[in-house]
């Protein structure tokens, strides 16, 4: 294909989507773990439509690093396979053609040094015959316990330097260690081979357009700001729940647990950014010094027990199909005590939060899949209807599945009286805008390949994560099993009980 047809114009790039409008560089991305289900559902499809988008350059390459016994020609057909089967934008005659040219495959274990030294001259073939600039991003979507060895790997093998004209970075998927001390044994090790600022900690959640429009929605309309504090705000329920079970995961969910897959990294950026002050900018270090100074504030109760639930999901009947129950499930330990429900408390000792509880919850088999925000304000001191009770106002940022923001206040029903009931006003991106919302993936991988890292947590924010939750789990474990739940609703009774101990309930999305 030439030139000028790989610039062809193309009605997916000429939407007008200003999000991502900044094209990478020449350069290859080496995916680590090339054969699970995260590359294959998520990022080789990333790939392509960032391609299909026309953000990747012509002189990109993509380099898969696996046991398999593939040639090149294989993968290619292993990738095609994946891009059409989950790939975001429709797929393009040409614009696959001229991003297969550029897919390489190495075969070898991760510990295997034969391999690496593969590896290095096939980024030096990519180098001469794709133009990439000795530019290369290696891409860990392997288990926590390989990254050492990798990263050691590349450092060996000479594939984790340059000599100054071009850059080599890491990207490490979650989970970031399983406590404190192993998440900071973790950072030890990648720093030992690549310095922090080449560092990109995947959390896809800070990729999707909602969480990152949570911070226009704060600081740039007046409206918000103002009453954004202890003074006006009640409480903030921060939810993400999932419909499903561990779906064939149970050798990897058995011994981490909802908490500890969703709660230490996820939810806690999300409260990070729903309670920071404004950043002097949207810089990296800007925007992690404000989440790191509300990480650094938050308190736990003193009760801990009794401020947080756990529960287990029973088999029963889910949706109109019969569905087993978590210590059924294949590969499940029958006295496992992991929870697949976790809702915690927490306070930030702050100026502006002081007093506000920030209730978070997560798990699988519930009623329905959301992940949302919930701010919800005070009762006025005053009503123009006596003796009727007011509801409360809310600001809900919906995060997924239904992209939007949700503002709910009281109104008074048409007709004689003075009744008032609760109504909503809605923004979704679906109807509100024409541009497509890029995958959350598309815009984190882009993001690498830019250098650009405000989205991505850093080993300090990890850090304080993990000295919040710790204790939570230490109580957890001396308490024992966790309370049962049926499949289908919003976890055990003992989270309910969590929140009307203060008069409140969760909310039901």
């Amino acid at each position: 294909m030439t030139e000028s047809q790989s610039h062809r114009p193309n009605p997916l790039r000429s939407a007008g989507d200003v999000r991502l409008n900044r094209v990478a560089g020449p350069c290859a991305v080496v995916l680590f773990g090339v054969t699970g289900d995260l590359a294959r559902k998520k990022l080789l499809p990333a790939m392509y439509d960032l391609a299909n988008r026309g953000l990747l350059p012509p002189g990109f390459a993509l380099v898969g690093f696996g046991r398999r016994e593939w040639s090149d020609e294989e993968f290619v057909e292993v990738v095609r396979g994946s891009v059409e089967q989950h790939a975001r934008t429709p797929f393009d005659a040409d614009v696959w053609e001229q991003f297969s040219t550029g897919i390489r495959f190495v075969s070898g274990a991760f510990d295997d040094t034969e391999a690496y030294t593969r590896l290095r001259d096939v980024l030096g073939e990519l180098e001469q015959d794709r133009g990439t600039g000795g530019n290369a991003a290696f891409y860990l979507s392997i288990p926590p316990r390989a990254f050492q060895t990798v990263s050691t790997q590349l450092r060996d093998a000479g594939l984790a330097s340059t000599d100054g004209e071009s850059w080599r970075r890491v990207v490490i998927e979650k989970p970031f260690g399983h406590d404190l001390e192993s998440s900071q044994e973790l950072g030890r090790a990648i720093d030992a081979v690549f310095p922090p600022e080449h560092v990109f900690r995947i959390d896809h959640y800070l990729g999707k357009e909602t969480v990152q429009n949570l911070l226009a929605l704060r600081f740039s309309n007046v409206l918000y700001e103002p009453i954004w504090n202890a003074e006006y705000v009640d409480h903030v329920q921060i939810t993400m729940a999932e419909d499903i079970g561990v779906e064939g995961r149970a050798g990897y969910y058995d011994g981490i647990g909802a908490a500890r897959d969703v709660i230490q990294n996820h939810l806690l950026q999300l409260l990070a950014l729903t309670a920071m002050d404004r950043p002097d900018s949207l810089s990296a270090d800007d925007l992690r010094s404000a989440k790191e100074r509300v990480l650094e504030a938050v308190t736990l109760p003193d009760d801990l027990l009794g401020t947080t639930a756990r529960g287990q999901y029973l088999g029963g009947w889910q949706g109109g199909e019969h569905v087993r129950g978590f210590l059924d499930e294949d590969g499940m330990a029958e006295d496992s005590t992991t929870e697949t429900f976790a809702a915690i408390t927490l306070g930030i000792d702050s100026d502006r939060w002081r007093g506000v509880p920030f209730y978070l919850r997560t798990g699988k088999r519930l009623a329905r899949r959301v992940t949302e925000i919930a701010v919800v304000f005070k009762r006025p001191p005053q009503t123009i209807t006596p003796g009727q009770e007011v509801g409360q106002n809310a600001l809900v940022i919906r995060v997924q599945p239904d992209e939007g923001v949700t503002t709910r206040f009281n109104s008074k029903v048409p007709g004689p009286g003075e009744q008032l009931r609760e109504v909503t006003m809605d923004f979704g991106y679906s109807h509100a805008f024409t541009e497509a919302s890029p995958e959350a993936y598309e815009r984190l991988i882009l993001d690498v390949l830019l250098g650009e890292p405000p989205l991505f947590p850093g080993q300090r924010e990890v850090e304080l994560s993990w000295r919040i939750l710790d204790p939570i789990e230490e109580a957890w474990r001396a308490e024992g099993a966790p309370e049962s739940y049926p499949p289908g609703r919003w976890g055990p009774p003992s989270s309910e009980t969590m929140l009307s101990r203060s008069g409140r309930t969760w909310r039901q999305p």
